[in-house]
């Protein structure tokens, strides 16, 4: 890491707090925005598909084996993001992996609250199984929301007898969506990106009423025996880290192959960042050997 790197990330989202009263529309804007700042992957092969009534986007890398893929679902707290904010980590991914990356553009709350997000994710993956795919040669990967989704789509699948990806990846999962982790007050200051406040209204707005321990919503009280192997990663910068080292213990006590990967000093979801931090990019490259070594 150059600690220059990391210094001019954090003053970057830390001269964009997030407004007092929080808007959708404009909170959508600005995740598109920030999406624009880490620019584009101009050498990825991208191509629209409708995944099973679900909108969605097959992104490349040059040289990827195309037998091999990725049901990737994006973060935003299941109210923001979209392909185009989650395109360039998606390429990072491919690059990594040697795979295809099938982006999803699943409903958000508040229009379509849970379990919108779950029915989608479903959805596409009964399209690429449909596609002809090996469900052993597919990982599910996501990020904060999207990792929380990525659990909940394998705890939606093994129940409804879908069959199971090769494996799985959490980066910075949100997985309790009552804010109860130590980290989240604990790490607050260290945070430039992820605070209860913010949580809490998001949470709302997707469980439109709805019990936040729900498995399915909050998948760390869901039973998560029987799972593929799940990498879970975070940063310790950040106030989810609780949600991710309580969702390993989980999966290790429902004797799960996860591992539990915890970056010193990196903020939320650091892939992300790939484009302008050194350990975003080896965060996509430890995402891309564990699928690599579970989907070959």
């Amino acid at each position: 890491m150059t600690v220059t790197q990391l210094d001019s990330l954090v003053t970057l989202l830390r001269s964009r707090p997030a407004p007092e009263t929080p808007d959708v529309g404009q909170s959508r804007a600005r995740y598109e925005k920030m999406a624009v700042v880490l620019g584009g992957a101009p050498d990825a092969k991208c191509e629209t598909v409708d995944a099973g009534g679900v909108p969605a986007e097959w992104v490349a890398a040059p040289g990827i084996d195309a037998t091999r893929a990725v049901l990737y679902l994006h973060g935003g707290g299941y109210v923001i993001g979209s392909l185009n904010t989650h395109r360039r980590l998606a390429y990072d991914i491919s690059a990594a992996s040697g795979a295809r990356v099938l982006v999803i553009d699943y409903r958000l709350a508040p229009e379509h609250p849970f379990p919108a997000a779950v029915e989608d994710a479903a959805a596409a993956w009964r399209w690429m199984l449909a596609q002809g795919l090996d469900p052993k040669r597919i990982a599910i990967a996501g990020d904060s929301a999207g990792g929380g989704l990525t659990v909940a789509t394998l705890v939606n699948l093994r129940d409804q007898k879908l069959g199971l990806p090769g494996c799985a990846v959490a980066i910075s999962p949100w997985v309790d969506l009552e804010g109860l982790g130590a980290s989240i007050a604990g790490r607050a200051a260290q945070d430039p990106m992820v605070q209860k406040d913010g949580l809490l209204w998001m949470a709302g707005m997707y469980l439109a009423g709805q019990d936040a321990k729900t498995p399915l919503a909050a998948p760390l009280h869901a039973s998560l025996e029987g799972l593929p192997p799940v990498l879970v990663q975070v940063g310790t910068a950040e106030t989810l880290l609780d949600d991710a080292t309580r969702l390993a213990e989980k999966l290790h006590t429902a004797g799960v192959d996860v591992t539990l990967a915890v970056w010193p000093n990196m903020v939320h979801v650091f892939p992300f960042f790939a484009p302008i931090l050194s350990e975003g990019r080896a965060g996509c490259v430890e995402i891309g050997n564990f699928i690599r070594s579970r989907t070959a």
